[in-house]
């Protein structure tokens, strides 16, 4: 859901001439739902539904690599002025490390030492002080505990593989989210079982144009990709950049990438995540028109979404073809084709893509840029993209194509507007657009790039890196007790994908340096990212859904969705099924507009419920997104 499903059903009806009874009954329905919880929800602030309250002492609850920092979050919740200092007393107390393999023996014991000597953080409300346990490297595993109090953390192991389930169960989303698939054992859980969705009469094997809906003779077979979100539609433009960054995830570190994830593709000899992105690609091939031009998205024209989503009846349309579809779809083809063609099984598919990515560059540069093309007729996000973003995906375009073709005119294109995308003309566009960067660094080392445009490349990236981003790019960690800073500005929608394209610019900025402290403080700021999302925050949760196999004590334990956010998947502690392990909930958002109470004036990191209430607008807090997940794969796998 991207906008508020009773209004935006409410004003359907009344513009219509004739409604059906169960429009008026879901109509009214939801209207007075989200009545009472207006009216009724004035005495006090809304709650989430199970999470339990974790202990004052914060760590990763899934753990730590043996050489990484380790430094443990000593926490004073919602913290005043006028606050006794007895109530804030713990944060000066001796910590000792527990070794739970070791019969509960102290390992390491240590003083906790107060975050900015004592201030009240602005974005979370809290005081705080930091354990730094980093001496402690013997794998394991562990818990933290307050010598005086006898309080403890939540378990953790020390381990060079310790993310390895981590992100199987992240990487599997992808999986959960196929649409025209049936998702069966033994590849997915019982628990999240479901038939092949949309593949009925008038569904994605044979959808309508959404502007000749009665002309049978323009249905396409549209059918395959991945649902976008917490809802089932899909759309072009909102895929290409995680496209991008899980073919980027899987390009600089090959070696975590097995072919053991336990999907159906599994053990064929192509590593699995290149098999999921095949899976999505195949889609986009379907999107793509005969003269080389993109249609944006594909979905159902209204919300009256159905659970579970192999029930779903309702008619399937495809929108118009755009620019901002076309040029996305040409540079993940030419990205997908680049790395594709170093596996022998796939060369055939590497080189359809190369053409298929060629028709389409030539079609963008054949037509004026549109970013007014998705009427939003098809439901719901607006897929269309500003000037900027859609000269990054040109640029991306022309970087693997040059790749891939004997051609100068995509050195050329590249020289002469690389500067024209987002990294160079916005403070954080290295963070929104960090697949450009990306993309940018890998033809700055390429073998094939003229020397002298190579250069510019490099020139310019250096320069906005030492000149352009914010200055808290080298301060993330002692700006923020809980060590992943963020501008107040960018907890908004989707704020957890910030987190993870922050981390992985550090990722970039620890490369990029030939100073060893300077690249390793880059380091320890990415992992300041990854921890804040294991459970580092002032909500002790770790931001994937229903992790406890994993490790997780305190686990996000509701999502808005569709599929999985209702019903027997409403909640992993209290429903029969909870929702799929390994979905990057949307964060906390001070932007809120829901009638939740109280939640839009709370600190910015505390703008969170661990709730899936379509009546509280939970799509604007928990629904997660392949655009969410991505991120967060890349800088895992980076790690």
């Amino acid at each position: 859901m991207k906008i508020s499903l009773c209004f935006q059903e409410l004003s359907s009806i009344l513009h219509q001439p004739s409604i059906l009874k169960k429009q008026w009954l879901f109509a009214v329905m939801c209207f007075l739902s989200m009545l009472f919880v207006i009216v009724f929800g004035g005495c006090g602030a809304f709650q989430s539904s199970s999470l339990p309250s974790p202990p004052n002492i914060l760590v990763d609850q899934f753990g730590y690599r043996p050489g990484d920092a380790k430094v443990a979050i000593i926490q004073q919740a919602n913290a005043t002025l006028d606050d006794d200092p007895s109530l804030y007393a713990h944060l000066t107390d001796t910590f000792q490390v527990v070794s739970l393999d070791n019969l509960n023996e102290p390992i390491y014991v240590g003083k906790a030492e107060l975050w900015e000597a004592g201030k009240i953080h602005d974005q979370s409300g809290d005081r705080a002080a930091w354990f730094d346990f980093s001496a402690v490297q013997t794998p394991g595993a562990y818990v933290i505990q307050n010598t005086r109090t006898g309080e403890s953390s939540a378990q953790f192991a020390i381990a060079d593989d310790v993310y390895r389930d981590v992100l199987m169960a992240a990487t599997r989303m992808y999986y959960y989210q196929r649409s025209g698939f049936a998702k069966q054992p033994p590849y997915a859980d019982p628990r999240w079982a479901d038939q092949a969705a949309y593949l009925g009469p008038g569904q994605d094997t044979e959808a309508r144009f959404v502007n000749d809906k009665e002309n049978a003779a323009r249905s396409r077979d549209m059918r395959g990709g991945w649902f976008d979100a917490g809802d089932t539609n899909k759309y072009v433009t909102f895929a290409a950049q995680p496209i991008h960054q899980l073919l980027n995830a899987y390009t600089q570190n090959p070696a975590v990438w097995t072919d053991d994830f336990n999907i159906p593709e599994s053990n064929n000899g192509i590593p699995d995540i290149l098999d999921e992105i095949r899976y999505e690609l195949e889609w986009f091939q379907r999107m793509q028109d005969d003269d080389g031009g993109v249609f944006i998205k594909l979905g159902a024209i209204d919300f009256n979404d159905v659970s579970p989503s192999s029930q779903d009846r309702r008619p399937r349309f495809y929108a118009p073809k755009c620019s901002s579809a076309t040029i996305d779809l040409a540079s993940t083809f030419a990205h997908a084709a680049v790395v594709f063609r170093d596996f022998p099984e796939l060369h055939p598919l590497a080189s359809a893509l190369e053409r298929q990515s060629l028709k389409a560059w030539t079609w963008f540069n054949r037509h004026p840029i549109q970013t007014e093309c998705d009427t939003q007729e098809v439901k719901s996000g607006d897929a269309d993209r500003e000037v900027l973003t859609q000269s990054g995906a040109a640029i991306l375009a022309a970087v693997y194509l040059s790749e891939l073709q004997d051609d100068p005119q995509f050195d050329h294109y590249v020289r002469d507007h690389f500067l024209e995308t987002r990294p160079f003309n916005d403070a954080l566009g290295a963070v929104y657009a960090s697949s450009v960067i990306d993309g940018l660094n890998a033809y700055s080392q390429s073998e094939t790039a003229p020397v002298e445009i190579k250069t510019a490349v490099r020139t310019a990236i250096a320069q906005l890196f030492s000149e352009q981003l914010p200055p808290f790019f080298e301060h993330s960690l002692t700006l923020d007790p809980y060590r992943a800073f963020m501008p107040d500005s960018q907890y908004h929608w989707g704020s957890n994908a910030v987190k993870g394209r922050l981390g992985h610019v550090n990722q970039v900025l620890s490369i990029s340096t030939s100073d060893v402290p300077k690249s390793q403080k880059h380091i320890e700021q990415a992992l300041g990212y990854l921890h804040y999302l294991h459970g580092v925050n002032p909500l002790g949760i770790v931001y994937l859904t229903n992790m406890y196999g994993a490790g997780a004590e305190y686990s996000a334990n509701e999502m808005f969705h569709t599929w999985l956010g209702a019903g027997i998947y409403d909640n992993a502690q209290t429903s029969p099924s909870g929702p799929a392990p390994g979905y990057i909930t949307g964060g906390p958002n001070k932007n809120y507009t829901g009638p939740a109470k109280g939640l839009s004036e709370l600190p910015s990191m505390r703008a969170y419920l661990d709730r899936n209430d379509q009546e509280l607008f939970m799509w604007e807090i928990t629904e997660p997104s392949i655009a969410y997940q991505a991120p967060y794969i890349q800088l895992l796998s980076g790690l």
